[in-house]
């Protein structure tokens, strides 16, 4: 199901660990709409990013898939379809592009340089425009190297 002119629904629920793990990680019908919300702001995340390709490393997460990933905190958006972590390589590093959305008019609530390896961004609707930086050191505020 195409969610966007970039995103499908299948992007946007794929997980490695549900397919090993055999976990379904079907939406169910309220995530998908507010799926489509994410997709929207995602699409002007990649035009902020010059048009370059979005690869996403994880969006929904069924509770039973978030109860399943190593640290990921049990109210984390991810289960109500708030949040994405990706990677654009076109544009750069991920702290690149975390600093980069972080300075552009993208109105988010988190803005995460996780582990120099994704960047997370959740649309919650509280859009607190939070930056931080996550890595084998904790949790900061602001963006940063990762530290390992």
């Amino acid at each position: 199901m195409q969610m966007s002119a970039h995103f499908t629904l299948a992007e946007m629920t794929v997980s490695a660990r549900a397919k090993r793990l055999g976990i379904d990680n079907t939406p169910p019908p309220e995530i998908i709409a507010r799926l489509k919300i994410v997709a929207a702001q995602m699409e002007l995340v990649r035009e902020r990013l010059g048009g370059k390709p979005i690869t996403i490393t994880s969006c929904y997460r069924s509770p039973a898939l978030n109860a399943a990933t190593p640290n990921s905190a049990k109210n984390s958006a991810h289960t109500q379809g708030w949040a994405v972590d990706f990677v654009c390589p076109g544009f750069g590093t991920p702290l690149q592009v975390a600093d980069w959305l972080a300075r552009s008019a993208i109105s988010f609530d988190q803005l995460i340089h996780e582990h120099g390896v994704w960047v997370h961004i959740s649309f919650d609707p509280r859009r607190r425009g939070e930056l931080l930086t996550i890595d084998a050191k904790g949790n900061r505020e602001g963006l940063h190297e990762a530290r390992s």
